[in-house]
């Protein structure tokens, strides 16, 4: 709460918070500012100052793995506004994950879909793109259109972990977004899995049922397999990231 409070004097002032909006400078350097003020808070401080920082102009972001972080935003902000990145090619238990949290969170989820349907992208780029050029299916049916989704906003909230793979140990609790222009909140970031697990637990929320199926982590069916942590991604490829964090 401390740290939270140490942020306060950088922008009460609602004509100050206004122009901050409008400079990417200024929000580049609150980025690194809080991400140094907040570390060790708990991930609930953590978007708490997102949301009393940005208001209307905040959105969270979740893969359906589980309802942690939409639970967490709307126990804080009910009726909060979560992006679910729809790829058409998700397995059906990730669908099904994101009707449920959707029916029993009290959240506003917004399901964000690529410009083209899978069939249309076949029929422009071929078939089963995925296998023969990753990097573009991923910029095609989540990294643009979260670009997209995310324009309305000037900071938005991930679920991703430090302990989830090393490209991401060095992840801040709140970071600049270079990709986006934006600010990223990471209110997880220092969480290990034991961490989640017990918050799913303590909370009965609903998890993915590939989670308990050897799926360590969930993205499109194409590109994934069982796999301890994130090693059931793009097997064989190469590739770790979809780019949305790069």
């Amino acid at each position: 709460m401390t740290s939270a409070l140490e942020l306060s004097h950088l922008h009460d002032d609602a004509t100050a918070l206004h122009e901050l909006y409008d400079d990417s400078d200024g929000l580049h350097h609150l980025a690194g500012h809080a991400g140094a003020a907040l570390e060790g808070a708990t991930p609930q401080e953590v978007l708490r100052w997102a949301f009393d920082r940005f208001g209307e102009r905040f959105v969270v972001a979740t893969s359906m793995a589980e309802g942690v972080l939409p639970h967490m935003a709307a126990e804080i902000r009910p009726g909060a506004r979560v992006i679910f990145l729809d790829t058409g090619y998700h397995f059906a238990e990730t669908l099904g994950t994101a009707d449920a949290v959707e029916s029993t969170v009290p959240i506003t989820l917004l399901r964000v879909r690529p410009e083209l349907s899978v069939p249309e992208q076949d029929a422009v780029y071929g078939k089963d793109l995925w296998a023969r050029d990753p990097d573009l299916c991923c910029k095609m049916r989540k990294v643009q259109p979260l670009r997209k989704a995310l324009a309305p906003y000037v900071a938005w909230a991930s679920g991703i972990r430090r302990a989830e793979s090393d490209g991401r140990r060095g992840i801040g609790l709140v970071e600049w977004d270079s990709t986006n222009g934006l600010v990223k909140v990471n209110p997880l970031a220092q969480w290990t899995q034991d961490d989640v697990d017990r918050y799913v637990a303590d909370n009965g929320l609903l998890a993915n049922p590939l989670l308990q199926d050897g799926y360590g982590s969930i993205g499109c069916a194409p590109c994934t397999l069982r796999g301890v942590g994130r090693s059931g991604r793009w097997t064989g490829t190469g590739k770790v990231e979809c780019g949305i964090h790069a």
